[in-house]
């Protein structure tokens, strides 16, 4: 499965503010017993739940950014760092949290960087996967095959004014080409 492959999700899961935060709950609940002593959140959207997380478990988080986007659109094929891994995470137990693992990709080469640097012991976490993601996160809150429409990423300012998510409304038309 290659990302942003909308046509092939299994129907169409909208997540309220109010389910995101249970969701962040109870991802939070999961990663406690690993005893992290930091977070590494993958920008832009897995800073949501890695902030939720932080804030939660009393941790510092610690940003990057690895992206096949430049201005919300994809460029590249391949994910390309922006922000790198931080130097702190040496000696430690990090926990790294994106919003979502899709191809597990991206989720697979922060952890490889964090461990490179040096962490003591690395765990992956996500809100959501997918069943082909690979490798699959060591903790998520819950696994699904559709497209997840996130409450931040629904609509988006443009011209002056809001409107639906364009990537979203390519995304639902994939799914329904009629």
């Amino acid at each position: 499965m290659k990302s942003y492959d909308y046509a092939h999700r299994a129907g169409v899961l909208p997540i309220s503010w109010e389910e995101y935060a249970s969701l962040a709950d109870r991802l939070a609940e999961a990663i406690a017993g690993s005893g992290p002593d930091l977070i590494v959140g993958i920008a832009r959207a897995g800073l949501f739940p890695a902030t939720s997380v932080a804030a939660a478990l009393r941790r510092e988080l610690y940003p990057v950014r690895i992206t096949r986007r430049v201005n919300d659109e994809v460029v590249h094929e391949r994910p390309v760092w922006r922000v790198p891994v931080p130097r702190e995470v040496a000696g430690q137990r990090v926990t790294v949290i994106d919003e979502i693992a899709d191809t597990g990709e991206t989720l697979r080469l922060v952890a490889e960087e964090v461990r490179r640097l040096g962490a003591s012991h690395v765990v992956t976490a996500t809100l959501a996967v997918h069943s082909w993601a690979d490798p699959m996160p060591d903790v998520t809150a819950l696994v699904s095959d559709a497209l997840i429409m996130w409450p931040w990423d629904r609509r988006v300012y443009t011209d002056g004014r809001w409107v639906e998510n364009p990537e979203l409304t390519s995304a639902l038309q994939a799914q329904n080409p009629d």
